[in-house]
């Protein structure tokens, strides 16, 4: 079993009238990754932030630059996104018909290669695709919005990925979007995953850095 332990910051929650000062906290925190939700209006029904944004984020840090492609055709855009600074690139599997291809691509790039998976879409079918994959990206809540709470079955579907990967020799990580906070992060760990995905909890907190460690210590 992988024991890695990450922290990524979801900066969909940040301040945008701030975004130098959250980068540079993220940049003086224990987070080891900056996570970077993109989000189109059409695969959900909300729009976050693009190119740009990364771009600006990129110059300003040198940690783990995660983006999280929540839009449709996302092969079209990785390339794109690798220019703009992305250091690894998740992409759901109900947005990708051609996901073996897509990974290929996105390492052909040289970046690590993620898949996304929203609660309704069973682990299972990342059954033949896990062993290309550098971590998998277990949507926690449905995916367009922040500030939602854990949806109690992610914590079976943990369980059921980690059997998976282990089952088959594997380092790729498990990590978790969408409704962690202080509370569950303990029993999310526990369930085997490894790169907790935090915004509100990290953002919104009196002491983000604080909040931060306290996720790692639970």
């Amino acid at each position: 079993m992988n024991n890695t332990r990450i922290i990524a910051p979801s900066f969909l929650a940040s301040d945008f009238l701030r975004l130098n000062e959250e980068v540079a906290m993220v940049n003086d925190s224990a987070a080891e990754w900056l996570h970077l939700d993109i989000m189109d209006g059409r695969f959900v029904p909300n729009i976050s932030f693009g190119i740009p944004v990364v771009e600006h984020i990129r110059k300003a840090t040198k940690k783990v630059c995660d983006v999280h492609l929540m839009i449709v055709e996302p092969e079209r855009y990785v390339e794109a996104f690798r220019m703009a600074g992305a250091d690894r690139i998740s992409l759901h599997i109900e947005a990708s018909p051609n996901l073996h291809r897509s990974i290929q691509l996105i390492h052909s790039l040289g970046m690590q290669a993620g898949v996304a998976v929203n609660p309704h879409t069973p682990v299972d079918s990342l059954q033949d695709i896990i062993a290309d994959t550098d971590y998998v990206n277990l949507m926690g809540v449905n995916p367009g919005f922040g500030g939602q709470s854990l949806i109690p079955h992610t914590l079976t579907k943990i369980r059921r990925l980690r059997k998976m990967i282990d089952g088959q020799g594997l380092q790729t990580l498990i990590q978790i979007d969408g409704g962690v906070t202080e509370e569950n992060a303990k029993e999310i760990f526990e369930a085997g995953a490894n790169v907790l995905v935090a915004g509100s909890s990290v953002f919104k907190a009196k002491d983000p850095k604080k909040a931060i460690e306290d996720l790692l210590k639970v």
